[in-house]
């Protein structure tokens, strides 16, 4: 497939390498042309994020500076009202609409799913790609599965635009921004775990600092 578009949506509050790293594997495995990180502006099943909009954009196209599998698309940022999935789904889509599109989820939000508005017409727009730990079995309660179940891909399905739940075993850092935030907080180092110049970035606007 040379003509398919990942997408990865967060809050990215800061981004860090446990976003990027399973993302380019997702990418590298599925042959993708490359990802699309989408900013939440208003997320609707966590807290408001600390830093500002145009801070987390900033972050996020120093992160992937000089790195072609990675855009930075701000439609979630520049549009009112609540960021439902589905909705920028339904924008990529129209954007798109000959391509194949995979939205990348990790096992604890695809377990969720359900909780998510309109998530059983997910799938009438993208694939799902399921990004979990090399021999992780995703455990669901049982409506889930049925529905995982019925739309797990196989390797025939790569011709398809979207439909199918893709799962995908990444390399899963142990990362959380909450961690970083409060790391940034005590004034300790976050080397190793952000890219530098976003790590410059937020010392140099001390983004993080009144946690």
């Amino acid at each position: 497939m040379t003509n398919a578009i990942g997408i990865l949506g967060g809050t990215f509050d800061p981004i860090h390498y446990g976003h990027l790293r399973p993302a380019l594997e997702v990418a590298d495995k599925l042959a993708l042309s490359y990802i699309r990180l989408i900013p939440n502006a208003i997320p609707p099943h966590r807290a408001q994020p600390l830093a500002a909009a145009d801070q987390r954009l900033t972050m996020l196209q120093l992160a992937i500076e000089n790195n072609l599998q990675f855009k930075v698309d701000d439609r979630e940022l520049t549009r009112e009202g609540i960021s439902y999935t589905f909705d920028t789904l339904a924008s990529l889509r129209q954007d798109y609409p000959t391509t194949a599109l995979y939205l990348l989820l990790g096992s604890d939000a695809f377990l969720h799913i359900q909780t998510w508005h309109r998530w059983q017409e997910l799938l009438d727009l993208v694939h799902i790609v399921v990004m979990q730990r090399p021999g992780e079995l995703p455990e669901m309660n049982q409506n889930t599965r049925i529905w995982y179940q019925q739309h797990l891909a196989c390797s025939e399905d790569m011709n398809l635009l979207s439909g199918k739940i893709w799962l995908v075993s990444v390399t899963q850092l142990m990362i959380s921004s909450t961690a970083i935030r409060s790391m940034i907080a005590q004034n300790q180092s976050t080397q190793f775990l952000l890219p530098d110049p976003v790590a410059c970035f937020v010392r140099q606007n001390k983004i993080y600092n009144t946690e």
